[in-house]
């Protein structure tokens, strides 16, 4: 690697240095927004004391109650449960005991299971998709999730959950809407008031369309506030789920699982760590919260927003932590506000459905905010969202294997940055022109103290052969976050999943041609051929850049003996990686090699030789970089 490179490697660690000084808030910022967040945390804890409370105690009197009607056949046993029934619930004591009954509704995408008990989604089955080992595709563990409300009602804690719902219309079991057509069901949770047990309730309501992954979620009270302790303004909506393993590489499932969530003001989405066990309180309004996997998510969305923010977690259970098919835990308490009205309405809707960016955007939600293309980076996301998505889902439309897709993308981008690809190139090649004369100044100025006349000679030569040794750093920018967008792009694409090229089976994970009886450090169990075919030719595409940019300069030292170690790296880095990615740069490489073979057959390299030496023998302007560069050099020989 000669000194173009190693100062565009610089410049490049200069751009990612000052943006993150540049985006990092000062001191004064960093305290105040300190304490703002902590007067609103001791606010939200103060409001939310009764339902975290209720929440600790509801999970902790889980006990004989509710109990199923099927096992009640003794009299006497019965009227014990329902006198303690009476006693835990107060006017919920009726819907404690009963028979689990489910309901399904289904449109093209999805196949949504209610239970009556909780009124709660009990299953959710993507229609379009498998397991990674072929079975129905359900994004939670029905018999370690939960959604419903609590609340205390005559001063006793009450969890929706665990409590019976009848449905409005009676012997509906099965309910299914396709193209634009559309379904609704509702269940009701009664509540025993002085008058009559029917008035007072609280009703879920599921309306589905023909071909949505969207639902609403509706949740209407009537009358509760006959119901409600007055001296309760809030009430919770708890969410709980075990998401469940769906894609063949555990780990990297569990690395790209976890919270997100996107404020109703400013529609920043944020979310919590992915890599390690998190909890939040957001105590700002929330527009939705999301629990997302590697390639689907569960969403909550509020109508209007969730104006008391929320409290999320992740985390993995240790005594479910070895269970093949389990991913991680995710939970959300979510406070509503009570106006104690004879009805209150609270609109809301759920997605379940894939982490495709055409269908997320599709809403208006930024929900396709959870696709990790680069958020972060100014110059990355608009490559995925601009470019390499489009032509992406352009090509998808001919129904073409998705090896050949990636095949035909790789080739568009060799030919759209071919232009820079040539420039630098060519700015290689004057620079090698010249190693003869570089190498004549090297003899001249041997000793170390004779570094700045040493630069000032390369300088002086370049400056009158009409070589700029900036040029070749440009184009090597330029192509910089276009690889990095790459690596962000082919890991996060469900059309990727389970989509087989050669012989791999599925290119959004390894591509294994042989399981290893044990573990490497640092390189894993199985060999991926696409990483090994990818680190050969990132390997001779080091010695060939290595020779081609022989210009005569000095190296710093053990500087390519690093660059021949990156792609060893990169070996272990990638086993475990997309296969679609490997396969990415390993074509990248091939083709790379046939531009270079390409570039020397069209430049010819003695006639730019003779061209330069006509240009030095030509008076030549000083630019304005050369004369800084020349001062700033005479400054530290005078120094």
């Amino acid at each position: 690697m000669d000194r173009n490179s190693i100062v565009g490697l610089v410049l490049i660690f200069a751009i990612f240095l000052g943006w993150s000084i540049w985006m990092t808030p000062s001191k004064e910022e960093l305290e105040k927004q300190q304490r703002i967040q902590d007067s609103l945390r001791e606010l939200q804890y103060r409001r939310d004391s009764i339902a975290r409370a209720l929440a600790e105690k509801a999970a902790a009197e889980k006990q004989a109650l509710p109990v199923d009607s099927a096992v009640l056949t003794n009299p006497q046993a019965k009227d014990s449960v329902i006198k303690v029934a009476a006693e835990k619930y107060g006017p919920f004591a009726a819907a404690a005991i009963g028979k689990e009954e489910f309901y399904v509704l289904e449109n093209d995408f999805i196949r949504l299971k209610i239970s009556s008990k909780g009124g709660r989604p009990w299953s959710v089955e993507l229609k379009e998709y498998r397991t990674y080992d072929s079975l129905p595709l359900i994004l939670f563990d029905s018999t370690n999730s939960s959604l419903g409300l609590n609340f205390f009602a005559s001063r006793k804690p009450v969890n929706t959950s665990v409590l019976y719902f009848e449905p409005v219309e009676k012997g509906v079991q099965h309910l299914k809407a396709s193209g634009n057509d559309s379904i609704s069901f509702s269940l009701r949770l009664y509540a025993q008031t002085g008058d009559t047990t029917k008035a007072s309730y609280i009703e879920y309501r599921y309306t589905l369309k023909g071909h949505d992954y969207m639902l609403d979620f509706d949740v209407h009270m009537v009358n509760m506030d006959k119901v409600l302790d007055p001296t309760s303004t809030l009430f919770n909506l708890q969410w709980n789920a075990d998401m469940l393993r769906q894609e063949k590489n555990l780990e990297n499932e569990r690395n790209e699982s976890t919270v997100y969530y996107c404020y109703s003001t400013d529609k920043e989405v944020n979310y919590l760590s992915e890599t390690k066990d998190d909890k939040k309180i957001v105590t700002t309004s929330l527009k939705w919260l999301s629990f997302k996997t590697k390639f689907f998510v569960s969403t909550l969305v509020a109508n209007d927003a969730l104006p008391g923010g929320a409290e999320l977690s992740t985390f993995i259970r240790p005594e479910r932590k070895d269970d093949p098919r389990y991913n991680e835990t995710m939970s959300a308490l979510v406070p509503l506000e009570y106006r104690f009205s004879p009805e209150a309405n609270y609109g809301m809707q759920l997605y379940f459905g894939p982490n495709k960016y055409k269908i997320l955007k599709s809403y208006g939600l930024r929900l396709e905010r959870q696709i990790p293309l680069g958020w972060s980076f100014f110059l990355m996301w608009p490559i995925n969202v601009y470019a390499v998505i489009p032509v992406f889902n352009w090509l998808s439309n001919y129904g073409l294997n998705y090896g050949i897709i990636i095949l035909i993308l790789t080739i568009l981008l060799k030919i759209g940055l071919l232009p820079l690809t040539y420039f630098s190139y060519l700015s290689t090649a004057k620079m090698r022109a010249l190693k003869p004369e570089i190498e004549e100044i090297n003899k001249k100025y041997p000793k170390k103290e004779d570094a700045i006349k040493k630069q000032q000679a390369t300088m002086e030569l370049y400056r009158k052969a009409g070589v700029n040794p900036m040029a070749g750093c440009l184009p090597m920018l330029l192509q910089f976050p276009i690889l990095i967008a790459m690596f962000r792009f082919f890991p996060s694409s469900i059309e990727l999943r389970q989509q087989p090229f050669l012989w791999a089976h599925d290119l959004s994970s390894y591509d294994s041609v042989l399981n290893l009886p044990f573990n490497i450090p640092f390189y894993g169990d199985h060999v991926s051929l696409f990483t090994i075919l990818m680190t050969i030719s990132t390997l001779v595409y080091t010695w060939l850049q290595n020779k081609q940019m022989d210009t005569g300069q000095q190296q710093l030292p053990g500087m390519k003996t690093m660059m021949y170690i990156m792609p060893i790296m990169f070996l272990g880095i990638f086993n475990n990686y997309s296969a679609g990615l490997s396969y990415y740069y390993f074509l990248a490489n091939i083709f790379t090699f046939a531009q270079m073979y390409i570039f020397r057959r069209i430049v010819n390299e003695e006639k730019l030789h003779a061209k330069i030496q006509a240009n030095k023998a030509k008076p030549v302007k000083k630019s304005a970089f050369q004369r800084r560069l020349e001062e700033m050099a005479k400054q530290r020989g005078m120094k």
